[in-house]
Formats: C-alpha cells, structure tokens, sequence
C-alpha cells in the first residue's frame, strides 16, 4: 500500500498536496480498498444505514440561473408555483403516513417571497405534528437575509425559532470559483457558502455537506473542495455526513461529463480517507441508481440517504419504500438499520413494528 495511505489507516491525516497527489498516480482499487478499511474501522462490515424523509419543494421560482438546472421558473412563467400552507402541510400528512421522520424544504431562491411565509410554514409544521424539519441552503438563506435588509444570523435565529432544526449541505456542487463561474455565476461565492454554513453550525442547526462532480472539474478543484468541507468541520463540528454526486443531463447549456463507475467510486472512496472528521458517508441510491449505490457502500459509504418521499429536482432512480430499503441492503450483504437525523440507530423493535 502507498506510504500516505497507511499513515491514514495508522491515523494521520493528508494534506492537501498528498491528497492530489494520491487522486493523481493511484489506481481506483487502491484507493477504494483504503475507503472500506477505514469504513470498517468507523463503522464495522455488518451495519449499513437508511432513513426515511419528505422533499418538500416549496416552491420552484427562482432568479438563479444554474446552467445546469431544468427546475427552476422564472416569477412570471405559467408553471411557476408557491406551495401554501395547506398544501404543505397536505404533503407532511402524507410523509407521516409513510412513516417518515424528517421533512426536508427546500425551494428555488424566490426574488420576494417574504420571511413571514417561511416561519408560518415551519411554526404550522412544528405545533401541528412535532417532525424534525430541515431546510434552506447557504444560497436560500442569503437571499432572505437581502430581501429582508438584515445578516444571515438573523434570518437563522427567526428561522430556528419558528422551527427549523438543521441546515442541508445544498448549494455548494463543487466549491471553486472557476467552476462557479462557469455554472451557477449569480450563486454565492465559496466564500459566502462556508460563511454562512458556519454561522448555521454556531447557532446549532447541524447538517450535512455534498459534492457533485461530472461538470469539468479538476482533480486540484475536487480536493480543495473537500479541504473547505474539512475546515469548516475543524472549526464547527456541525456536518453529521457527506455526500458526493454526480451532475444529471437536465438542459441544454450544460453538458455533464460521462464518468465510469471506477472514476465515481474513487473519488467517493478518497472522500471517506480525506474527511478524516465525519463520521458518516452517504451514497445517494436516488442519484446512482442501485447497482453503483451498492458498489459504493463497499468502497467507503455507510448509509444509502434513503427512502426520499417525493424529488422534483432530479430524475430518482431510488428507493420508494422502507421495505424496499431494507431488501436492498440485505441483497447488498449488509444488515440494514433505519437511523435518525443524528445518525443513531432506531431501537430495531421500532423499525420493524414499522416495516410490518
């Protein structure tokens, strides 16, 4: 094995010149068996596991032009939609009878929709059915905070106060300006998005952060991206876990890049032995689709971000139920075990009771 991969496995951690230097020179299998020992060593071999939560795309205007986006509408257009409140509460309804545990709103960066909108949604949500709620990205919150002539900080307070319990990692796609520029040039700079991550992990609301790859990147771009998640994990200790994907065909401006299975695996699998500091992994099944989503918790993933009730966004090649959850993962040669938004395992009587 590579020096600087045993001195992971021994316990230290790279630095930013071994890392490009190992995604450089090293073959995918090297790196992806280096992934699963330090999965096992986290995690251990038997246990892989999944969740259960609700996407609830409040609503799909937005004035940021992402290149590679075939959601959005633009404030005028005929199909553009603000969800009410009785409607979203209609969808928590149904997570709920689903059995999920998590609702998740998430939404295209609306030019004037008001702060009162958003905190009697999420004060509605929260005294009515009492659901952990997640929501609103670095880029949705700085909006907010513009709109309403005040800093993120205090969007955040009155946004936690009304209810919201944790941030998602969205927005960030690959955190280098050349990229940015490229694709989503109106989004918040680097800069901005781990400002404002970091504001949300001192005020307490913990989350997760991703990745997605496949849009031109470079191998330097890939791993300064997981050196700004890394920091910021120093600093804050406020992601729970890490997600890479891959960019979906949705328009015609942007054209993703065909990347072979090996090429995702190892780029997922150096994530697990770069991200020394969280714990968890996720390989999203809904992204991959099953057969990579298996191949990747054997090179590092732990947890399959699964079963997501409802995407709008991207095309799902997931999981639509808890049953088909657990059967996948036992097909995969792991016992699976339903966790909550912390990541603690569900006492297995529950889970069950559930599942039958």
């Amino acid at each position: 094995m590579d020096t600087s991969l045993q001195r992971v496995l021994d316990g230290e951690r790279l630095s930013y010149a071994e890392g490009v230097r190992l995604l450089k020179a090293l073959d995918w299998f090297e790196i992806c068996k280096a992934g699963w020992q330090i999965r096992c060593q986290k995690h251990g071999s038997q246990y892989t596991s999944y969740t259960m939560f609700r996407v609830v795309n409040y609503t799909n205007v937005c004035a940021i032009d992402c290149k590679f986006c075939s959601f959005q509408e633009k404030q005028e257009s005929q199909f553009a939609y603000v969800l009410s409140k009785e409607e979203v509460f209609q969808k928590v309804e149904e997570a709920l009878n689903c059995d999920a545990d998590q609702i998740f709103f998430q939404g295209g960066v609306h030019p004037t929709l008001a702060l009162d909108y958003y905190t009697d949604i999420l004060s509605g949500v929260k005294q009515k059915y009492g659901v952990h709620i997640r929501g609103f990205s670095p880029v949705e919150l700085l909006n907010l905070s513009q709109i309403n002539n005040c800093s993120v900080g205090e969007v955040l307070k009155v946004l936690k106060n009304a209810g919201l319990d944790s941030v998602p990692g969205a927005g960030a796609e690959l955190l280098a300006e050349r990229m940015r520029q490229q694709l989503s040039p109106q989004k918040c700079k680097v800069e901005e998005w781990r400002a404002i991550m970091e504001e949300c992990h001192q005020q307490g609301l913990p989350g997760s952060a991703t990745m997605v790859v496949g849009g031109g990147e470079t191998i330097e771009e890939i791993v300064m991206h997981l050196e700004t998640i890394r920091q910021i994990q120093d600093k804050t200790e406020g992601f729970y876990s890490f997600t890479p994907w891959l960019y979906q065909q949705q328009t015609k401006r942007f054209q993703a890049q065909k990347m072979r299975p090996e090429q995702f695996l190892k780029i997922l699998a150096f994530s697990r032995i770069y991200l020394d500091n969280i714990d968890n992994l996720e390989t999203s099944v809904m992204v991959l689709g099953k057969d990579l989503g298996k191949m990747a918790l054997r090179v590092g993933a732990n947890d399959i971000s699964s079963v997501v009730i409802e995407e709008n966004v991207l095309k799902s090649y997931g999981l639509s139920s808890e049953e088909e959850a657990v059967r996948y993962l036992e097909e995969a040669g792991f016992s699976a075990r339903r966790r909550d938004f912390s990541y603690q395992f569900i006492p297995e009587s529950s889970t069950q009771n559930a599942v039958a």
